[in-house]
């Protein structure tokens, strides 16, 4: 017997990407793409747009549809068409380890406020980050939204939840310029210059993998890709599209590794796995080749966020216009200033004698 929602199916034929589902008892195909032009993610993208209207059709009206069914197959697939892979992973694997499991069975109109804010409690009594959390009640109200808009259930029991005040906030470490060189005096050189484009460029590590040589033709790296998960993917957001500028001897180290490189033609990757085809892999360098070194300079506790939080504070005790630095690390300004930049305790000690020396002269 078929199932009264579903996911449809994707099969290569002759080249082309073809999606299969039923639609009014009827079984239908149609050719969405050619492989060599479309990867089978982006084909079951295609594919969801189609199934998500006919499950949403089939639904309608119902109040018997569980948070199981309403999740895994009207707002995951709605969802995928506007997210992009990395969001999606993460966002999929948080609610699926977290959501899915509570309310597996659960009718959407049988769940309530109360009890959705108590799950958010629980779970930071279990030590989940804060951030964790607070994505979790945002992934409830989104998906009490779109239940909501399609008639699943009478009201958003979301709406009004908060994040606990005992969720485990993070302590947003930063280096010092002594410690930013000692980590980059226990390096080679490959890993030294991955990690002056994160300290001095403040470049994110999938921007750094994701470069080819063409992109460092000028004074600057164009960031137009980055890697994630090994994927090649677009960059994270709209301002993460950009040209971030690199200091002299940054310039320096990037021809000297220019010259020892394998493959130095355009379309190269500037950091290549060992068969050069793929870029290399973050998280083999950070466990074989950065990590150890970090740690038996006791400096484990630093990793990339911690550079680019590193940059963007060290910048700031350096007096750089804020917005410079913002466009330098492709994030909003408010971004920028409330969770990257840390002010260091000097810069505050000398703002707070400059008030008092204003009102002693006043």
């Amino acid at each position: 017997m078929r199932k009264r929602y579903q996911e449809g199916s994707i099969k290569k034929y002759r080249g082309a990407w073809i999606a299969q589902w039923w639609e009014d008892g009827h079984r239908r195909n149609r050719t969405i793409g050619r492989v060599s032009t479309m990867t089978k993610t982006e084909a079951q993208v295609q594919l969801a747009s189609i199934v998500t209207p006919i499950n949403v059709k089939q639904a309608s009206g119902s109040r018997k549809v569980t948070f199981e069914e309403f999740v895994n197959l009207i707002y995951f697939p709605f969802y995928r068409r506007k997210w992009k892979f990395s969001t999606a992973q993460a966002n999929e694997q948080r609610i699926t380890c977290h959501l899915l499991p509570e309310f597996k069975h659960r009718t959407l109109g049988s769940v309530d406020r109360d009890e959705l804010q108590m799950i958010l409690e629980r779970k930071a009594a279990e030590g989940l980050s804060f951030s964790v959390v607070n994505h979790l009640r945002w992934d409830v109200k989104q998906i009490f939204d779109l239940a909501l808009a399609e008639e699943f259930c009478h009201r958003n029991p979301a709406l009004k939840l908060f994040t606990p005040r005992e969720a485990m906030k993070p302590s947003r470490l930063v280096m010092n310029f002594e410690e930013v060189k000692t980590v980059l005096s226990v390096l080679e050189q490959r890993e030294k210059l991955i990690v002056k484009l994160a300290i001095l460029s403040g470049m994110r590590p999938g921007e750094i993998l994701g470069l080819t040589w063409k992109r460092l033709q000028g004074r600057y790296a164009e960031i137009r890709q980055r890697v994630y998960r090994g994927k090649v993917d677009t960059p994270k957001t709209n301002n993460s599209v950009r040209d971030v500028a690199l200091s002299e001897g940054l310039l320096s180290d990037i021809e000297n590794w220019r010259t020892v490189s394998i493959d130095a033609s355009p379309n190269a990757w500037v950091f290549p796995s060992e068969n050069l085809s793929t870029p290399l892999s973050r998280d083999n360098c950070w466990r074989r080749r950065i990590g150890p070194k970090l740690e038996a300079a006791g400096l484990g506790w630093v990793s990339f966020q911690v550079m680019r939080r590193t940059h963007s504070s060290l910048m700031n005790d350096l007096k750089v216009d804020p917005k410079i630095v913002a466009d330098q690390l492709g994030h909003t300004l408010d971004v920028n200033q409330n969770i990257y930049t840390q002010s260091g305790l000097e810069r505050r000690k000398e703002a707070v004698d400059s008030l008092e020396l204003a009102l002693q002269n006043a």
